[in-house]
């Protein structure tokens, strides 16, 4: 079997890094790339990553890539503080690496949010890859490139990302700016259109389409703060066609 580098960011994650950090004992390498956190986070990692690393966050694709520079495994499974590799995932990720049939895997994400896991809030996302040629761009919601035949494991990766409800609002908030930002970048201008279809699709989708309706109401409550963060993005879009940031 190939090595495996296992790298995570993290950005004052000391109440969560840990029982990442136990989750992929089984790697090769853990690189932990850190944004000058002010809590415990550079401790924690440095007792037992294979390679610490600390740069100042401008964008999260630039400080996955700064990491990638460090890796020496064929393989690279990206992972956030907040997300944990079961058992059973990690035995699939072995398997998958040593059939050397596909060069990337797409992971399965379901939400954790009120204290149960949103089966209908999920995602399909690129994240254990081959190292040669592989690399992120995007500002936000960045994505990981590889050229090759991609599969998708089983499996789901248990997915803690909503910290309460001020928490994932401030989340969307953050991000929505540097979605604006690469909306201006691509020349898309904001308009009182985008600012009510683009929010109200999305929670149609959420919603309706993807059966978040299925998930109770924590499935309205996510339904509906994605919603806001795509009005918070077009919202903020007007801000900076305007001058006004």
């Amino acid at each position: 079997m190939s090595g495996l580098t296992v790298i995570i960011p993290t950005f004052n994650e000391e109440d969560y890094l840990p029982a990442a950090l136990r989750s992929v004992r089984f790697a090769d390498q853990i690189i932990v790339v850190d944004s000058f956190s002010t809590d415990r986070t550079p401790e924690i990692a440095k007792q037992v990553t294979d390679v610490f690393l600390q740069r100042e966050f401008d964008n999260f694709s630039a400080q996955k890539n700064f990491a990638l520079e460090h890796a020496t495994g064929d393989w690279i499974l990206f992972l956030d503080a907040d997300e944990r590799i079961t058992y059973p995932l990690q035995q699939e990720i072995k398997s998958a690496m040593e059939s050397d049939r596909y060069g990337g895997y797409k992971l399965n994400f379901p939400h954790f949010y009120m204290n149960r896991f949103l089966y209908h809030h999920s995602n399909d996302v690129l994240r254990l890859v081959k190292r040669e040629g592989c690399h992120y761009t995007g500002l936000v919601h960045e994505k990981l490139h590889y050229e090759g035949p991609i599969s998708k494991l089983k499996n789901p990766v248990l997915h803690f990302t909503y910290k309460g409800l001020e928490h994932y609002i401030r989340k969307k908030e953050s991000y929505a700016w540097f979605q604006a930002e690469q909306l201006q970048q691509k020349g898309k201008k904001p308009s009182l259109g985008l600012m009510f279809i683009k929010p109200t699709y999305r929670f149609f989708s959420s919603y309706f389409l993807k059966g978040g309706f299925k998930d109770g109401i924590p499935g309205l409550v996510i339904s509906a703060i994605n919603a806001y963060g795509v009005f918070s993005r077009y919202a903020k879009l007007m801000l900076l066609h305007r001058g006004l940031r």
